[in-house]
Formats: structure tokens, C-alpha cells, sequence
């Protein structure tokens, strides 16, 4: 049992991250800790492509005069290295935003950014409508 699952660790460790990652973007009214998980979450994914690009006993791909040696596929190590570029670039894109969510409303809990937003709509609402108070 306990060599099984040291055969399969990596996998384990891919669906701990998801499940953090997906449980920090369900639970959390923090912008900042949902774009955490969402980054944890990322890096799940990253380790799941990387594990899927392993081939057991390959080597890296440089051409020798052996003709029986087996190659690991460099594709999937490069379509993660620009995964990652673009999901740091996202992140920051992210931490933008929720700096200008700040300066607009205050904070940065999701039910206090929607009542504010609530309450703004009500006001223009009773402004549309003259006679009638909020």
C-alpha cells in the first residue's frame, strides 16, 4: 500500500492543491485570498501537465549516437513554461484590479463591495425618480 502510493505522490499532491485552491476561491470573500487560491490552483495544474510529460526511464531529448534511447517529450516542460509567464502576468493583472476595487469602494470583502454597490444603485434610482425617497 505505502509503495503504491509513493508511486503515484505527485498525483496526490495535484489534488491536494486543487482542492486548497478551489476551497480558497469558494469560501473566501477576500479578493486577495481568491486570488491566491486561484493561483494555488494554477500551480496544480502546472504539476499535473509536468507529470503527464514524464516518461519513465526517458532521458532529455539531446541526439546521441544510441539508437535505442528513449526521449522524454520537452513539449509539455514548454507549454508550462509559458503557462506560467502568463498566469504572473494575470496575478498582476488581479492585484491591479483589486487595488482600484479598493480606492472605489473601500474594501476589499466581496459582500461589503456589493452593498456598497447596492446601495450606489438605490441612490441613483431615487434620483431617476423624483418624489420617491430610498
Amino acid at each position: 500500500m505505502l509503495m503504491q502510493l509513493a508511486a503515484i505522490w505527485n498525483y496526490l499532491i495535484v489534488i491536494l492543491l486543487m482542492m486548497v485552491g478551489l476551497f480558497l476561491v469558494i469560501s473566501s470573500a477576500n479578493l486577495v485570498k481568491k486570488l491566491v487560491g486561484l493561483s494555488i490552483f494554477q500551480t496544480s495544474v502546472f504539476l499535473f501537465y509536468i507529470t503527464l510529460g514524464r516518461v519513465s526511464g526517458g532521458t532529455a531529448p539531446i541526439l546521441t549516437d544510441a539508437p535505442d534511447t528513449l526521449y522524454s517529450n520537452p513539449l509539455p516542460h514548454v507549454l508550462i513554461l509559458t503557462a506560467i509567464v502568463v498566469g504572473v502576468a494575470t496575478t498582476a493583472l488581479g492585484l491591479a484590479l483589486i487595488l482600484r476595487i479598493k480606492e472605489s469602494f473601500g474594501s476589499i470583502e466581496e459582500d461589503e463591495i456589493l452593498a456598497a454597490k447596492n446601495e450606489s444603485a438605490a441612490a441613483d434610482m431615487a434620483q431617476a425618480k423624483p418624489g420617491v425617497e430610498a
